[in-house]
């Protein structure tokens, strides 16, 4: 069967919700028979998004193999569960330091390289990559950024390019937009959206499909209005107005049959009819009333809760799996440093810290786990929220008042956390840590063994710094407990306390993996505890 592509581009204003209209357009076509793929492409000139702040494009996340990714990915993988691999992301970064190599080697045999064809071939190549690695019958790209965009001028380019190549018959073009509401009048404006398409017409592609988002109603006649002036046929402009739920947006798309309208445009028809009862009925599980637990999540970019995007979705998720309603207050570990947010901290039925880099707020992360330890409210650690709970541990159960980790204290005397061996002679930042899944044996009879019900299991790592295997005995002495280990033993995946409701940490990030349907064991195991610790 050949390959069809469906091309995202998002108009008017970033942030419009293009990844998840993506995502949920994934499932729907899966769930139509379909074997589906995503590839997203960023247009920055970073190779990944692992050396950024979480401040600029929020999470990074990490795939099995353990590419960094941008967070839409995320969206990919918890709608369609699928698991994804490194040729789903690539960026401007990644294409030009490719087509560079390819210079340097003399590839090119003297020629002068030029953005079209040097860059845009090097863009369609990791297209069709994706498209043969994946098997796809159908390939969903998503394109970063906004039409009008300079960066992204060479991706449009190459997708008007692809769809030449490939027969105007297998793409279609979907552009996701944006309604803006005048404040004084409440009338929603269709111009923003006719100048974007005009934008991407320029450039030599039309719309196939235009999907109008606004935070208000959209009625038929605007729909029309968008139809007449961008010239997409009246049925071709879906009105999607932001759902209260995010996993609503699946139904709401369904409810308008954008599945079908997709397939017949690409002349394909479905093998299976969509059971969509699985998503209604979680839909209608978040809208009912449940009692709400509270869970205070200290971090250090809350500013943005995009930074925490994989963190906060499994929280819902387990949420849902109890039965409860999850309300998350943020607070900022810095301002715990400072005497400040306490009070939330206090009102909370559960902490939760998690990962993260650099000195800045560890401390209010070390101050939030004593006080889940000493007053025994729920706990559970990521990453960085697991090294600075056994930091704490080691200052105030085992008295080294000096403990710390060589991350942020080279001269300690008592380096609990320190740099993993492999780690030590690396110079280079980006892509060079602990990354990617790898298994981890449970200790029998544990908490995290409980919550998970299995042996062994395997997660996603994002990390340089390890536990000090020499603090062991110590540790486990005065009641820590190393319930998950990698095979050969040396290296700390799972940290307990024996006598504590519920304070769990792990070294990898286990809000990669959580699913709607599938929530994650350790979120599970903490929300029943905060269930149980406020008495609901």
């Amino acid at each position: 069967m050949t390959t069809k592509y469906l091309f995202f581009t998002g108009g008017v204003v970033s942030s419009v919700g293009k990844g998840v209209t993506a995502a949920a357009t994934g499932l729907l076509l899966k769930e139509r028979g379909f074997k589906v793929a995503v590839q997203k492409l960023d247009p920055y000139i970073n190779v990944d998004p692992g050396t950024m702040s979480p401040y600029q494009h929020g999470e990074v996340y990490v795939l099995d193999d353990g590419a960094e990714t941008d967070l839409d990915l995320g969206h990919y993988e918890r709608f369609i569960d699928i698991r994804l691999s490194r040729v789903s992301n690539f960026t401007t970064g990644q294409v030009y330091a490719e087509t560079i190599a390819k210079e340097r080697r003399g590839d090119y045999l003297g020629g002068t390289i030029q953005v079209i064809p040097h860059i845009t071939n090097e863009i369609k190549r990791r297209i069709g990559l994706a498209a043969k690695e994946t098997g796809a019958e159908i390939m969903i790209l998503e394109v970063g950024g906004t039409v009008g965009d300079i960066e992204s001028q060479p991706f449009l380019e190459a997708l008007r390019q692809l769809r030449n190549e490939v027969g105007r018959e297998n793409c279609l073009f979907v552009h996701v937009t944006w309604l803006p509401t005048i404040g004084a009048t409440g009338e929603i404006k269709t111009k923003p959206t006719q100048h974007s398409v005009a934008a991407l017409r320029s450039i030599g592609i039309s719309p196939n499909i235009i999907i109008a988002r606004a935070d208000a109603d959209i009625d038929q006649g605007l729909c029309d209005k968008i139809a007449l002036f961008c010239d997409v046929e009246k049925d071709s402009v879906i009105p999607m107005k932001t759902a209260s739920v995010l996993y609503e947006v699946p139904l709401l798309l369904d409810e308008l049959a954008v599945g079908e309208l997709m397939l017949n445009k690409l002349g394909l028809k479905a093998s299976k009819k969509p059971d969509m009862r699985p998503w209604q009925k979680l839909v209608d599980e978040v809208k009912k009333e449940k009692p709400t637990v509270n869970v205070a999540l200290v971090g250090k970019y809350v500013e943005l809760q995009d930074a925490y995007m994989s963190v906060r979705e499994a929280l819902k998720h387990a949420a849902l799996a109890n039965g409860v309603e999850v309300s998350i207050s943020w607070v900022h570990s810095a301002d715990l440093e400072k005497d400040k947010g306490w009070d939330v901290v206090k009102e909370a039925d559960a902490v939760l810290v998690p990962g993260g880099f650099g000195s800045r707020g560890v401390e209010g992360k070390i101050l939030a786990a004593r006080y889940s330890r000493e007053n025994n409210v729920p706990y559970l650690g990521l990453c960085l929220g697991m090294q600075t709970m056994c930091i704490e541990f080691a200052r105030n159960a085992l008295d080294l008042e000096d403990a710390n980790s060589s991350e942020f204290d080279r001269s300690t005397p008592h380096a609990v956390i320190d740099l993993m061996n492999d780690q030590r002679d690396i110079t280079d930042m980006g892509g060079t840590m602990r990354l990617g899944l790898y298994p981890c044996l449970l200790q029998p009879g544990t908490k995290a063994a409980n919550a998970y019900g299995v042996a062994s299991v395997d997660e996603r790592h994002r990390h340089r710094w390890e536990f000090n295997n020499a603090y062991r005995e110590q540790f486990e002495k005065q009641g820590m407990v190393f319930s998950g280990v990698s095979p050969d033993g040396r290296l700390v995946e799972v940290v307990e306390l024996k006598d504590h409701p519920y304070m769990v940490a792990s070294q990898f990030h286990p809000e990669f993996l959580s699913r709607p349907m599938n929530p994650h064991p350790l979120f599970v195991g903490l929300l029943k505890a905060a269930k149980e610790k406020a008495g609901k």
